[in-house]
């Protein structure tokens, strides 16, 4: 047992840990540093480090404040009295509602000695508390389970904090259309906001509302996967929807055919999100899917968005030229945008007229004029080009080249003195040559014109508190790609999981496969060269495609194997 060395001042817990030989002063006095720096409790700490098994520390301070332990397996997380304490105090204390009895709650907590947290528990619950000591880790999976599980009824949502949100949307809409005046009872009116709110909180990318036969589900899309987060009662479900159409300015009458609207949140006097809405006809109602439009995912820097070195050199020369293509392709959701107004933001002088193109368009940003393309009224992605050259521009983005007319214009754009930035829906960056000739793009245009193809991917980062090394035979890391003489150095992590993320991953990077034209490439080109022969070239010159660049990321510890094998499989 260490004796006492400095006159640092422990709490009762960190007191009964090192009393217990269970820590010493000295790590003891490190823990509690690390633990304040990362914001969170000691034991928290302990615990998603694997510093001290979470049983072993319920168990002792258990036996030394006298307070009663139970094992949380024994409990189901649907049935708990969770809407006694709200959500926010809750998550705040790690606090868990186990059983009403009277006017007693019996609380579940990890630290004994958090009797702040206790206190305004009780103040908000009006009840007596009775606590009993749970595990950590345990606690915090049946904090959110049940959390999640949670029936939001009408009477769970009465937080004070969504009254004062400031929308602009569809409200005066509401005074001309009668059609359904119970969308503005308030206790829809604050579960809207709090869904909004919340998917802000978490870094959703988008909200999915569904309606079905028998229930509702409303999922958010954290780091491009999707996790349910509610499930009100089915019956509400049209007044529901009717508030979101009402907010996006839509036909709320009109439930037969799609619609598209947009939603503006005001958080504070520097900061609003835009939310762009899509309404679909199904079965059992309207499916609704909010895209969340956050301007600052466009101001993360260069630095951060998950380039090599090289990668970034070689993207940074190629924005920089005055004229010429960078075109930037991947599917759907795989970040192509946040890449082109990152390069746009650089870009964004006194001196430069920029224009862009888009449907719609997704950030907005000070500096640059931005055109929404509007098919219906004659405003089309090649119309917005002929005007933005008749306008003396110096950089020009084109949201997506999708047909002979817009690729024509680009090319022909970028070949007279203008730096053109574009995306296309292609798997690679080879593909996309190939695309331009398919579509009719003579091969001398696109290797005069075409600067530099990036093809990305967005992958998941490990969480930092929680990845730990993962142990695979050798074959089977040979058959992954590595070398084999780089096995013996070689430290591949995996996922595990903890409160401080989502099943073991937080935020994601980008994958990318930068390639420039050289010479014996543009020869292939004119030569009608395929995808397979452009990039066995590619791979010859030392360009990385985006499985090579993927495997990167797992050696710099950033993600995982399972996670690249998701984003890169063919």
């Amino acid at each position: 047992m260490a004796t006492a060395t400095t006159d640092f001042h422990f709490s009762g817990l960190a007191k009964c840990l090192i009393h217990e030989g269970l820590l010493t002063e000295k790590d003891a006095k490190t823990y509690i540093q690390e633990a304040q720096k990362h914001k969170v409790s000691l034991i928290s700490y302990l615990v998603s480090n694997k510093l001290v098994d979470s049983r072993t520390i319920a168990a002792k301070a258990s036996t030394e404040f006298g307070v009663p332990f139970f094992d949380l397996d024994a409990i189901d997380p649907r049935n708990l009295p969770i809407n006694l304490v709200k959500e926010k105090l809750i998550r705040k204390y790690s606090a868990l509602p186990l059983l009403k009895r009277g006017k007693t709650l019996f609380i579940g907590i990890s630290d004994p000695t958090n009797t702040l947290g206790l206190d305004d528990i009780k103040f908000q619950s009006l009840l007596n508390l009775e606590t009993v000591l749970v595990e950590e880790n345990k606690l915090l999976k049946v904090i959110e389970t049940a959390l999640e599980a949670v029936d939001t009824t009408m009477a769970d949502l009465m937080d004070t904090d969504l009254d004062n949100l400031s929308v602009i949307g569809g409200e005066e809409e509401l005074a001309k259309n009668d059609v359904n005046t119970e969308i503005d009872d308030a206790p829809i009116v604050r579960f809207v906001n709090k869904i909004l709110l919340d998917a802000i909180k978490k870094g959703a990318s988008d909200i999915h509302l569904e309606p079905y036969e028998k229930n509702f589900r409303i999922r958010y899309r954290s780091d491009g996967i999707l996790h349910q987060v509610a499930s009100p009662p089915a019956n509400i479900s049209n007044r529901i929807i009717s508030r979101i159409k009402v907010m996006s300015k839509m036909d709320i009458a009109e439930r037969r055919v799609p619609q598209d609207g947009r939603i503006k949140m005001i958080l504070s006097r520097t900061r609003a999100i835009d939310f762009r809405v899509n309404t679909c006809p199904t079965l059992f109602g309207e499916k609704v899917v909010l895209r969340i439009l956050d301007p600052t995912s466009a101001q993360i820097g260069i630095e951060k968005l998950g380039f090599e070195p090289e990668q970034q050199a070689v993207f940074l020369n190629a924005i920089n030229k005055p004229y010429g293509l960078v075109l930037v392709t991947g599917p759907t959701g795989s970040g192509k945008t946040v890449t082109l107004y990152t390069g746009l933001n650089i870009l964004n002088k006194m001196e430069s007229n920029i224009s862009t193109a888009e449907d719609p368009v997704e950030i907005t940003v000070e500096g640059i004029n931005q055109v929404n393309v509007n098919v219906k009224s004659g405003l089309t992605f090649a119309n917005a080009l002929r005007a933005f050259l008749r306008q003396d521009p110096d950089i020009i983005m084109v949201g997506e080249i999708r047909d002979l007319e817009t690729a024509e214009i680009a090319v022909k754009a970028a070949q007279t003195g203008h730096l053109v930035m574009s995306t296309l829906h292609t798997n690679d960056a080879p593909q996309t040559l190939n695309r331009l000739m398919q579509m009719g793009i003579a091969p001398f245009n696109i290797v005069s014109a075409v600067n530099l193809i990036m093809a990305q991917r967005l992958a998941r980062r490990l969480c930092e508190h929680c990845k730990k090394p993962a142990t695979l035979p050798d074959n089977v890391l040979l058959s992954i790609g590595f070398k084999e003489d780089e096995l013996k150095t070689l430290t591949i992590y995996g996922a595990v999981g903890c409160e401080l993320c989502t099943n073991g991953y937080k935020g994601r990077v980008g994958i990318y496969q930068v390639m420039t034209l050289s010479e014996k490439m543009r020869g292939l080109i004119l030569e009608g060269g395929n995808a397979m022969q452009l990039a066995e070239q590619a791979k010859s010159e030392g360009i990385n495609d985006l499985r090579a660049s993927g495997l990167n990321k797992v050696r710099l510890g950033v993600t995982s194997i399972e996670e690249i094998d998701r984003v890169t499989k063919e």
